[in-house]
């Protein structure tokens, strides 16, 4: 059971990166008349999660194949494969973009973000996936608690209101798309632990778990962006403008806090391909095929982090609507080729 606590860990590590922490990517997806669909997503997201872990847990996958095949048949896996691999490069040079516009706010170069990030993606590879849990250990409490805090001084500071037009829910489709845009990076990381999980119950514990924590931080944190919306405007990285005003000791711990979000992201991520790549470069090291994949998206880094999630991502949001259907109706269609139905 306990753990259950670690494969929360990686589930945040996967969700909260660059477009997340950052604010962008709630922004792009929910704003005014969300709260019904932050909490449908919170809904789907816990289904997901426990569906991805337990066919993982049963199939003692190591990379994502065997479980996309169980979702989807072995025909339409393939299609799929090719999608995962493109999503999990693309959200890889994403992070590393994350990470120049990062620094960009003490004035430095985005090139000095992007190489440092790049840097110590290197250095962590050949500690293979210990290395991405050892170090969410250790830094993810610190950015949640620390995203929460922020998030919650802020709304009392400010007197946000939560119920402030709660009465218009019209954007609860956006539940979907965001919740869609998320399996694929759920499934190919998820799917590389499956021999790990030791029981059921750690399944219980991450699926809900993660997704109560996600659920209630993109509830503040949307809540948050609304009442500095006029402001976002000048912000590629929206939690800047919330910080706007904050002691600088602060605004420093939360940018350092955010790179590290980028940064386990970027890892898992670059992980995901990894172990998927692994099978057709047996010849090759980890170290080896980990500094080809990120050679390759250097050059994609150096677009607008921005611009690269307000196009990219709901497009994925949109491609990954069958993917997210056929997690969902999982359950549903065992169950009933159980009872013969």
């Amino acid at each position: 059971m306990i753990n259950g606590f670690k494969w929360i860990g990686l589930i945040i590590a996967t969700m909260v990166g660059a477009g997340y922490a950052s604010g962008r990517e709630i922004w792009e997806f929910f704003g005014l008349g969300s709260s019904l669909a932050i909490v449908l997503f919170t809904i789907m997201f816990i289904i997901s999660c426990h569906v991805i872990l337990e066919v993982s847990y049963l199939k003692k996958s190591e990379h994502y194949m065997p479980v996309l095949e169980q979702f989807l048949g072995v025909k339409s896996a393939k299609v799929y494969d090719l999608l995962v691999m493109i999503y999990l490069f693309t959200t890889l040079f994403v992070m590393i973009a994350g990470s120049g516009a990062t620094v960009t706010i003490f004035e430095w170069s985005n090139v000095v973000g992007i190489l440092l990030m790049v840097l110590l993606l290197l250095v962590i590879i050949p500690r293979g996936m210990d290395g991405v849990l050892s170090i969410n250990r250790f830094l993810l409490p610190l950015l949640i608690v620390g995203l929460f805090l922020v998030l919650m001084i802020f709304v009392f500071q400010e007197r946000v209101s939560f119920f402030y037009g709660i009465s218009d829910q019209s954007n609860w489709v956006q539940a979907i798309p965001f919740t869609s845009l998320n399996v694929l990076p759920l499934i190919a990381v998820l799917s590389a632990v499956g021999k790990e999980i030791k029981s059921k119950k750690e399944i219980y514990v991450a699926s809900i778990g993660s997704g109560l924590i996600l659920g209630s931080i993109s509830m503040v944190y949307n809540m948050s962006l609304i009442s500095v919306a006029e402001q976002l405007y000048f912000y590629e990285i929206p939690l800047f403008a919330i910080l706007n005003g904050y002691p600088f000791e602060i605004f420093l711990l939360m940018a350092v806090l955010l790179w590290f979000a980028i940064y386990t992201t970027a890892l898992t991520s670059l992980f995901g391909i990894i172990s998927r790549l692994k099978e057709f470069f047996k010849q090759h090291s980890t170290g080896r095929v980990g500094l080809y994949v990120l050679l390759i998206a250097l050059p994609f880094s150096f677009f607008s982090f921005s611009h690269l999630i307000s196009y990219l991502y709901p497009l994925y949001g949109v491609l990954n609507l069958y993917v997210l259907g056929a997690i969902l109706l999982f359950p549903i269609i065992k169950r009933a080729a159980a009872y013969k139905i």
